[in-house]
């Protein structure tokens, strides 16, 4: 952010760089925090016991690590790796630069547009308050610049804005595929299946898409794609449960074989 915050949060995820190591912990300072300083305690450091700090920290090492105590009326910040997992510190580093980017497109639109930086900071609290973070302010407007009709900036701002978005950030894809095998019998089994998938393949929210491909009877591969995850599942339990009502009606089953997901 371009406006830094002072203190960070109990049990906040934080990147921090290792300045000095003693034989008891280290001292570091926490990047996002104006360098703001705070300590690690060598017990804090693996959750096994560790002979030699110095084979686990590096002088300058930048290492994401976990606010566990704070106290603010001696200005105190303990850190702790071991809390870290291996999830919680991709998470943290993936977001991390995600922001460092979209702090970089701000500075952009504002030189752009020769406004100050606290003009700057002004439009940066706005984006956050209506889209919870900088970068998620930037991937919701690309290719979308009606996200912004709301937003208390002006249309020269929303301009730039929209163009860097979607010159810059590509937004995520979620595809989830599953392969259904599907049974109805009798003379107008192959008639009925036909009909339900096309129905089936009806379904669909705003920027998604449903693909059904034939890969020889009774499996059919069933293809969702949308913006994430969470629409992506709805839609496909959608199509699911749509397919599994139309052949019970004609006596027919439908199970699902596999199931995959991927980002594209």
């Amino acid at each position: 952010m371009m406006q830094k915050k002072e203190f960070p949060e109990l049990d906040e995820f934080v990147i921090a760089t290792i300045r000095k190591i003693f034989p008891y912990g280290a001292f570091c300072t926490l990047d996002e925090y104006e360098g703001r300083e705070a300590f690690i305690h060598i017990s804090e450091v693996a959750p096994r016991w560790i002979k030699n700090i110095h084979e686990f920290l590096k002088e300058d090492q930048k290492i994401v690590a976990k606010v566990f105590r704070i106290v603010l009326e001696k200005n105190q910040i303990d850190l702790s790796l071991k809390r870290v997992t291996e999830s919680d510190r991709r998470r943290k580093i993936d977001g991390y630069k995600k922001e460092k980017r979209a702090v970089k497109l701000l500075e952009l639109a504002t030189g752009k547009l020769g406004k100050t930086y606290q003009e700057a900071c002004d439009v940066e609290n706005k984006l956050v308050g209506e889209f919870g973070n900088l970068y998620s302010a930037f991937e919701e407007t690309a290719g979308d610049a009606g996200r912004l009709d709301k937003l208390d900036v002006s249309e020269n701002w929303k301009k730039v804005l929209y163009e860097l978005a979607s010159q810059n950030i590509r937004k995520p894809v979620a595809k989830i595929t599953n392969v259904l095998v599907i049974n109805c019998v009798g003379s107008e089994g192959l008639e009925s299946i036909k009909e339900a998938l096309t129905r089936a393949k009806n379904i669909n929210g705003e920027g998604s898409n449903v693909n059904i491909s034939y890969l020889g009877a009774p499996r059919y591969m069933v293809t969702v794609i949308a913006q994430d995850y969470k629409r992506a599942e709805k839609i496909m339990n959608d199509v699911v449960v749509s397919v599994e009502n139309s052949i019970q009606n004609k006596n027919g089953k439908v199970y699902i074989e596999r199931e995959r997901a991927a980002a594209t």
